[in-house]
């Protein structure tokens, strides 16, 4: 198939290329502008008990949690009745801007402490803006510079989830150019100093460029039928240009070693198509099954990123094996030309480099001193990984909210202040549900009464009035009204601890623990939505986990005809991530080093889905390399019987490529550590440690120590598993001698 499709781009070269133009220019007309069109939520579960009872909440009564909040300051007292009043008069003006509902203030609720800072300057209003979350974006994007400056004696400043995310999405937006100005210049330089033709570098860059184009397009139709995450646009970028890159790299490589081998340009393609080009295919397929584990999630945050990763994985497929060797079979020779290296050498008057032999390089090297010694080199790798992957432990799980935001944010600066200057949570409040009330208002002042004495419970608002430390400080006001409606009533609980927090959490289960007079109740809220959000991801967790294992032991058999590789790949590739989330921990959620990532906001947890989209991304990618380094050690064991020395060849021939591919990728990644996001920078960084972590530790010490281990084992699979693979195992090679190769798989076969 693949040597087919190798002679069909020769072959039409032209016309390939020319679709490819086509395409990128269309790509980019329609899919340019994609991060306007995609949403800033999708953190909880449509199903989850707690977005049901948010659900009831607005039909039954209007209302909701507040989304939105105005930060007045004032030069006298709140309580002053020029300055309450003042407060009244812009309570009125907001009420009445479209979609803007359930306006409450200190003045409106009956001056509550939990509304007023404890200087006495400061009051909040809050409000909730109606219709879906992209209509709460754009009117809080219209409503902020309205209201952020003087207003009648008061210094305004706007807040709340709607603030958040409009600056959220204008903040990625800037994020992704940023992030593409630093990273092709440095990725252009790296490639010319790997290939030294300005032409060979040159082409994995286009690769990227149609990768990253082609996926923001699939993002464009996608969003047509269903909502996506802007979020995942950074992921876009990031892998589809990694990808393009490393699967060119290795394509281009490998074309250029067949023309030194004295093949004609055809014939170079097609070699290249059938031994690089299946490891590419093979790669891709791994990574494109990790990161569709993630569609099992319920949210949609989650699934946004399959759809942009398994769309740059399929773009950077195409390109690789499609219009590639078109470019390829086009160049030809010349695509050696413009070796930007001589005009250096001739004026330090260098030498060319002199062509080693395989059994010279330093990768040889390292293979062979590793195997000299494996239990030793394992053992401390091995304690290595696991003492950075301690702190992982001891993690902690939080939503986002405004902290993913930089501290020069108003959104965030609202929120430091509401959090350090007020008593209570206003945007937090739990929301208490009786669908159904047949009792009277007196067992409503009793439940309202035992919510308010529960630990870290500052106020309860309920149709009866306002409840504090099991009594009530004020009778009803007309506003409490908004709690009764349609045979059934609700109650307001504001905590005054962090809830999205492990005590936030325990608040849920102890507002639930108070036997309730009304019948049965619903709990929505911030703590509550933590909770069942990671209630969903834990359930699922096994599955994804699941079909990602299986899915690459059954793609690792079907490449190698073994059942110990698969096993050894899968063992290492934990090590490897649990290293990392180890190392993530301990900077983004201890706090450490931050200053040097631009000071991100640490909150003591990381956000809930952050590790199971770093697992899935990171576990595809360290694959990737597994596939690129295994192709070529199965080559040469295929082509000797001796694993020793497969192993060490192996090892010489990619591990210069696969350095060179995972510090473009990493740096790829790198790039996006400048986001102003918190965890898009703990992304970022994450999976470039992650990358040289695999490509160094894994691949350059791990990998042979346990192959040298293993033996001729390694190659082991019980024979029906072994007939099974004669049949259908995809065990395509260039140049290997078909007889030799049956008499090691006879010989493996009996191992």
């Amino acid at each position: 198939m693949l040597t087919r499709l190798a002679g069909f781009s020769v072959a039409r070269r032209r016309l390939v290329l020319l679709l490819a133009l086509v395409f990128v220019g269309l790509a980019g007309a329609l899919g340019g502008g994609v991060a306007k069109e995609l949403s800033g939520g999708g953190f909880d579960d449509p199903k989850a008990p707690a977005e049901q009872a948010a659900a009831l909440l607005h039909q039954q009564f209007g209302a909701g949690s507040p989304t939105i909040a105005l930060l007045l300051t004032s030069k006298g007292n709140v309580d002053d009745p020029a300055v309450a009043a003042a407060g009244q008069r812009l309570a009125a003006q907001f009420a009445g801007e479209r979609d803007v509902t359930q306006v409450v203030t200190y003045w409106s609720a009956g001056r509550p402490d939990t509304l007023r800072s404890r200087d006495g300057h400061r009051a909040l209003l809050l409000a909730r803006i109606g219709g879906t979350d992209d209509n709460m974006v754009k009117r809080a994007a219209a409503l902020t510079p309205a209201y952020s400056k003087n207003i009648d004696g008061f210094d305004v400043r706007v807040g709340g989830i709607a603030e958040t995310f409009n600056e959220v999405g204008k903040t990625i937006e800037h994020d992704i150019v940023r992030a593409e100005v630093i990273a092709f210049p440095v990725v252009a330089i790296l490639l010319i100093l790997v290939f030294g033709s300005a032409i060979a570098a040159g082409l994995p860059l286009l690769i990227g460029v149609l990768s990253i184009l082609g996926t923001f397009l699939a993002l464009h139709v996608t969003v047509q039928f269903t909502d996506v995450s802007i979020y995942s646009v950074n992921l876009a970028t990031s892998l589809g240009l990694g990808l393009g890159i490393d699967y060119s790299l290795f394509m281009v490589t490998r074309f250029r070693e067949e023309l030194r081998k004295g093949r004609e340009v055809p014939d170079a393609v097609a070699a290249t198509v059938r031994t690089a080009g299946r490891t590419v295919l093979f790669s891709a397929i791994t990574v494109g099954l990790s990161l569709g584990a993630l569609v099992v999630f319920p949210l949609y945050f989650l699934k946004s990123f399959a759809y942009a990763g398994i769309a740059a994985v399929f773009f950077a497929l195409i390109g690789a094996l499609v219009v590639l060797p078109a470019a390829l079979a086009a160049l030809g020779t010349r695509v050696n030309t413009l070796d930007l290296r001589r005009p250096v050498r001739r004026v330090l008057r260098m030498q060319p480099p002199r062509e080693k032999s395989l059994d010279e390089g330093l990768w040889h090297r390292i293979a062979v001193t590793v195997m000299k010694r494996p239990v030793s080199v394992a053992t401390a790798v091995v304690a290595l990984l696991l003492v950075a992957g301690a702190p992982f432990l001891g993690v902690a799980f939080s939503l986002p909210d405004d902290r993913v935001l930089p501290k020069s944010a108003e959104a965030y600066q609202v929120g430091q202040v509401m959090r350090a200057e007020f008593p209570g949570r206003e945007f937090a409040a739990l929301s208490v549900i009786a669908p159904t009330v047949t009792a009277g208002q007196d067992r409503i002042d009793t439940y309202a009464a035992a919510l308010s004495k529960v630990d870290g419970v500052g106020r309860v608002d309920a149709v009866t009035g306002t409840y504090v430390a099991g009594r009530r400080i004020a009778p009803p006001t007309p506003a409490s009204a908004r709690f009764s409606q349609g045979g059934g009533t609700y109650l307001s609980v504001v905590p005054a601890i962090e809830s999205i927090s492990a005590r936030g959490e325990q608040l849920v289960r102890d507002v639930h623990a108070v036997p309730s007079p009304l019948g049965k109740v619903l709990v929505s809220g911030q703590a509550a939505r933590l909770s069942d959000t990671k209630h969903s991801l834990g359930s699922k967790l096994p599955l994804a986990l699941g079909l990602i294992v299986t899915a690459t032991f059954v793609l690792l058999f079907l490449f190698t005809g073994s059942v110990v590789i698969p096993l050894k790949a899968l063992v290492l590739n934990m090590l490897s991530l649990s290293a990392t989330f180890g190392a993530m921990v301990w900077v983004f959620q201890e706090g450490h080093l931050t200053r040097y990532l631009g000071d991100p906001s640490v909150t003591g947890a990381l956000d809930t889905t952050t590790p199971i989209l770093m697992f899935c991304v990171l576990f595809g990618l360290s694959m990737d390399y597994e596939v690129f380094l295994l192709s070529r050690i199965k080559e040469e064991y295929d082509a000797s019987g001796d694993n020793t020395r497969a192993v060490a060849l192996g090892l010489e021939r990619t591990g210069r490529l696969v350095s060179a591919a995972a510090a473009l990728l990493a740096l790829v990644f790198l790039a996006f550590v400048s986001s102003n996001i918190s965890f898009i920078k703990l992304l970022g960084l994450g999976t470039a440690l992650a990358v040289m972590v695999d490509a160094t530790l894994i691949r350059g010490a791990l990998v042979p120590a346990f192959m040298r281990l293993m033996g001729t084992a390694n190659w082991w699979a019980p024979r029906p598993l072994r007939r099974l693979h004669n049949r259908i195992g995809l065990a395509e090679h260039a140049d290997v001698d078909l007889p030799a190769q049956r008499t090691v798989q006879r010989k493996t076969a009996d191992v």
